[in-house]
């Protein structure tokens, strides 16, 4: 959690669409009232690929709390099978994609690179940017989570 950093200026929800595993349109919006944990990964990214079963321990962590751990996938259209199964083998995440790359796009400050983790209040404002990976069910990113759903 060293790396985690306040934002800059206020900031909500970027204004973009992505899909979920069904293909429906999906907007961070729809889980207003919940705390997010928005992961932006790749299956070509090696540390993104490294903590995705740390993602997948503390969205168990919270189950029914309130958080909800979204694991945004940035791979091509053409490698949704192969992401789709990566989420699948880490139960209990959702399978969301942005193809299109439109999340990534309409976040202020730009994202430098993946994964990068941006951590939103139950308001669905920002609190948090981490750039890089972590170990999201150390005891402290789960302080910091808690703190999250809590305020």
């Amino acid at each position: 959690m060293a790396k985690l950093q306040a934002p800059a200026a206020p900031a909500s929800y970027p204004d973009a669409s992505f899909v979920d595993g069904a293909g429906k349109p999906v907007k961070l919006t729809d889980f207003k009232g919940q705390a997010v944990v928005l992961n932006l990964w790749a299956t070509w990214c090696a540390p993104c690929v490294k903590e995705m079963p740390t993602l997948a321990a503390l969205q168990t962590a919270f189950a029914g709390k309130g958080v909800k751990v979204v694991a945004l996938s940035a791979d091509s259209a053409g490698q949704t099978d192969k992401a789709k199964a990566f989420i699948a083998a880490h139960a209990p995440l959702d399978f969301y994609q942005d193809a299109k790359f439109a999340v990534p796009s309409a976040i202020t400050p730009h994202i430098e690179g993946f994964p990068t983790t941006l951590l939103y209040d139950r308001g669905g404002r920002l609190k948090g940017v981490l750039q890089g990976d972590a170990d999201w069910s150390s005891p402290e990113a789960k302080a910091v989570v808690q703190a999250l759903a809590s305020g």
